[in-house]
């Protein structure tokens, strides 16, 4: 027996509202649900559809921003990174000596570079770097070029703003995400009403659903295998076209008798009469 499957996406939900809310000219007598079942539908859609339309805009120009916010975290991550590996070869080359790391709150004697991999490590290493060179030039220090600071100081910012920028797109998506969330309990129980009503519309005398006709209404049935090669089966008996019947033996016979007859007689007219 064939189960009902409620709607599991947005947009099966949205199609199920717009089906009911179709049925809007029928008569009292043809409508299969109750008018106020049929008002609720259609106050409901509206509301829903715009809570998903906007959700999907506010999505969208996340993931559209994000393409061009990935490029900006990227540069940012090797101005930062390229201006310690400068910083550490001019200790080596001895222009400047090891305690100058402390400027930018690095270990004095060690080269290696610091965590860059998440975007709060970019945001407080760009700080320490802009804040460290800005103390060690006033105190006579000179310039590190090739980023200078300057360069550093520009991609930073721009990833600052657009760390921002990021954040507040993805607060509006999830606040999107969590309207529709709300709503879609409201809709699948609008809907299962609407499906029972409906079935109990166009119960039969045995007690059964008239599913053909329930499913031209939204109600969505899913037949099990057993179910589908059963009536695939049916189908294929009533597409069937009717055995031609055998004909009687006997008038096979009479038919097969006068065949012989005929052969023979031309037999004998073609055989040389011998004296």
């Amino acid at each position: 027996m064939p189960y009902r499957r409620l709607p599991n996406t947005d947009q099966a939900r949205l199609r199920s509202l717009e089906k009911v809310i179709a049925l809007e000219h029928l008569s009292m007598a043809e409508l299969p649900l109750s008018f106020k079942l049929l008002n609720e539908a259609k106050t409901q859609y509206p509301l829903f559809l715009n809570l998903i339309q906007q959700y999907n805009q506010t999505f969208e120009s996340q993931v559209t921003a994000n393409k061009k916010y990935q490029q900006i975290v990227k540069n940012a991550r090797l101005y930062i990174s390229h201006f310690i590996q400068v910083l550490n070869f001019s200790i080596a080359r001895g222009e400047l000596k090891p305690d100058v790391r402390e400027f930018y709150s690095l270990p004095a004697n060690r080269e290696s570079l610091p965590q860059l991999i998440t975007e709060k490590n970019i945001l407080d290493w760009g700080k320490k770097l802009i804040e460290g060179e800005q103390k060690r030039l006033q105190k006579g220090g000179s310039p590190i070029y090739n980023p200078s600071i300057a360069l550093v100081k520009v991609n930073f910012e721009k990833f600052a703003d657009s760390y921002t920028f990021q954040k507040n797109l993805i607060a509006i998506s999830n606040r999107g995400s969590k309207l529709v969330d709300s709503m879609r309990p409201e809709a699948d129980a609008l809907i299962l009403q609407v499906w029972g009503e409906i079935e109990k519309y166009f119960m039969q005398d045995d007690g059964l659903t008239d599913r053909e006709k329930a499913g031209e209404y939204g109600i969505v049935y899913i037949y099990r295998r057993r179910e589908i090669l059963e009536k695939e089966k049916q189908k294929a008996m009533e597409a069937k076209p009717a055995i031609q019947k055998e004909e009687p033996k006997k008038y096979v016979y009479e038919k097969e008798t006068e065949a012989l007859s005929h052969r023979y007689s031309i037999s004998m007219q073609h055989t040389p009469f011998q004296s």
